[in-house]
């Protein structure tokens, strides 16, 4: 896995965007600008390093993703998370890339987090309550629900935007489905080896599938399975 920066080079959260902007990850200022505003310090276990560029455990057998694997996804998703839109996070984990998206939509937008795992949902949520975001959490333009993320969230489809934190041995049709035309969705496929696929939904309903990047994801899985390790 590529990693860019490690140690404490970086000690806070502006200097970890200045180093995603200066090794090309982060190329629009609305991304720069969302991550700056939503502190990664405050979405990562107490005593874990949280600018580093790499992926933390947060338990569970869960991850917080690598800074530019966040900056990825963002760049990817920008023109899908434009004020007023939908976004749908699934596997949503510490909530850090899902008050992103809601920072980004709005208060007139929905940014929807989905997690299998319960605590998961409390702690995200006090992650949030804490964070820029915490004044869409209350106003309900973003919300963490409790659920199997692999059949989306059919309450607030279709979305514009949907990510998925883990890795699929395919696509799951229930999120191509809740995909609105002109929406796009990033996933990472594969078992052992895994790609970072971009899905668009054409305005006929069909879908074209790209390959960004290889990546190293958790599976996505039964909360049963996920625990298990």
């Amino acid at each position: 896995m590529e990693q860019y920066w490690s140690g404490n080079a970086v000690n806070q959260n502006k200097g970890m965007v200045e180093n995603l902007q200066r090794y090309g990850i982060i190329q629009s200022r609305k991304v720069a600008e969302v991550m700056e505003t939503i502190d990664r310090g405050l979405f990562v276990p107490n005593g874990t390093p949280p600018y580093v560029d790499s992926p933390i455990p947060i338990g569970y057998n869960a991850t917080i993703s690598a800074p530019h694997m966040h900056a990825t996804c963002l760049q990817l998703l920008e023109e899908n998370l434009q004020p007023g839109m939908h976004a749908l996070d699934v596997g949503s984990g510490t909530g850090y890339l899902t008050a992103c998206f809601a920072m980004m939509v709005g208060p007139q937008g929905r940014a929807i987090g989905v997690e299998h795992i319960p605590e998961l949902v409390s702690s995200s949520t006090e992650n949030i309550q804490k964070s820029a975001a915490a004044s869409l959490l209350k106003d309900g333009s973003l919300s963490v629900h409790s659920g199997d993320g692999r059949q989306g969230w059919p309450e607030f489809a279709p979305y514009d935007a949907i990510h998925v934190g883990a890795a699929a041995k395919e696509i799951p049709q229930p999120l191509i489905d809740q995909l609105k035309p002109g929406g796009r969705m990033v996933i990472p496929v594969g078992v052992l080896f895994q790609d970072l696929q971009v899905v668009d939904k054409n305005s006929d309903g069909s879908v074209s599938i790209r390959t960004e990047t290889s990546v190293r994801y958790v599976p996505l899985t039964s909360k049963e399975a996920q625990l298990q390790g």
